[in-house]
Formats: structure tokens, sequence, C-alpha cells
């Protein structure tokens, strides 16, 4: 049976990294601007919110991107509910968590109702949405679609599995027509996967010391 541990350690006071995969689970330089840059700039965000807007994610991880998503929904002033759906293998604990967004002084609302294993979780005016296990297989069976995807996994070098063409397609699957994806990683093989699984791929300036990152267009 699959261990459904984080198994993390502490680095530089309050930085998450994964011993796993040897990699941390936001910026060591600031986390919160790069989920701005990354995730919210990337997808056209939050310009495009709109009643019933869906987000959909690889690797749930902190928590972090929902909680930065959530707060911009609420400052656009867009009436109605975000839905944000997010696909991890290893779900952090209560006590980690609290930890990891504690360093941000953010989430409070996610903490409060999180249980360290996933679930749904009814915000009002957003609806989220864990999916525990491995995304090759609950990603496929999903029967949802995204309006934008946030690609959060660990690094492709340590955690290729989740980057592959078959979980790519699943995505394009999984996306509606003109729907967008962004992600950190500007891999060459993640490029080449997501545009065969049907997006039109672009390299942008990516965030801190990375120089490129990847966004793209559901065709």
């Amino acid at each position: 049976m699959q261990d459904q541990r984080a198994d993390l350690e502490w680095r530089d006071g309050d930085v998450p990294v994964s011993t796993r995969f040897d990699d941390p689970y936001f910026s060591l330089e600031n986390g919160l601007d790069e989920t701005r840059h990354v995730f919210l700039t990337g997808n056209g965000l939050p310009e495009r919110f709109c009643d019933g807007f869906h987000v959909g994610e690889l690797g749930f991880g902190t928590g972090l991107n929902f909680v930065v998503t959530l707060a911009a929904w609420r400052a656009s002033g867009v009436s109605g509910v975000l839905h944000f759906t997010s696909f991890e293998a290893y779900p952090m604990s209560v006590d980690e968590m609290a930890r990891a967004l504690g360093a941000f002084g953010v989430g409070d609302d996610l903490v409060a109702v999180w249980n360290g294993r996933g679930g749904r979780f009814d915000f009002g005016d957003a609806v989220l949405d864990v999916i525990a296990g491995d995304a090759r297989e609950t990603l496929p069976a999903w029967q949802g679609a995204a309006d934008a995807w946030y690609l959060d996994g660990f690094s492709p070098a340590k955690n290729p599995e989740l980057w592959d063409e078959q979980l790519m397609q699943a995505v394009a699957d999984h996306t509606h027509t003109l729907g967008t994806f962004a992600t950190y990683t500007a891999a060459g093989f993640v490029r080449r996967g997501l545009e065969a699984a049907g997006f039109d791929v672009r390299r942008i300036s990516g965030y801190g010391r990375k120089r490129h990152m990847t966004v793209g267009t559901r065709r």
C-alpha cells in the first residue's frame, strides 16, 4: 500500500522540503510572489474570473496556491463561486500545513478545516476538492473540466511521473476549449507533451532565478 505521508523536513526556517523528491514546496525566495507570477499571471488571472470558474491543480502541497487564488478571487469582486480541484498523492498533516502557511501569515481559513487527507471543503464563495492518490489514476477518472490548470508537481527531473505524456493528455482532456495552463518548468519534454496533448504552448519569463516558465491554451 502506498505511503500517503508527505515526508518532509524544514530548511531555512519554515521552508518545507520533500525528502521523497528532495525538492522544496515553494520558492526559497518568496513563495507568495512565485504563486502570483506563475499561476495567477500565467493563467491571465484574476482578469478571467467569473462565476463557476474552475481551477485544476497537480500537486496541492501546502495549499498555498489555493490560498493565494482564493484571496485574488475575493479581491476581484466577482460574485458567485470559485471551484478549485487539486490532485495530491501525499497530503500534508494539519500541523505541517499550518507551519508552512504560517510563515506567510496566510491560510487560517484552510488550516481550520484541513484534515490531512483531502476531500471537499466549502468556503461559501469557493469549493475546494483535494483528490488524494496518484494523479495518473485519479485524474483520468475525474468527471470535471478546468478553465485553468496549475501544473505544480515537484521538479520534472525528480518527479518525472507527474509530467509524462499520458498525464499531460489527461490534463488536456479535462480542460475546456480555450482553457489554459501555467507551470514553473520549461523542460522540453513537458512542453512537447503538452503540445502533443492539444495545447498551444509558449515559453515566457519565469520567477526569480528561473529564466523561463511555460504557459499554454487548449486548442
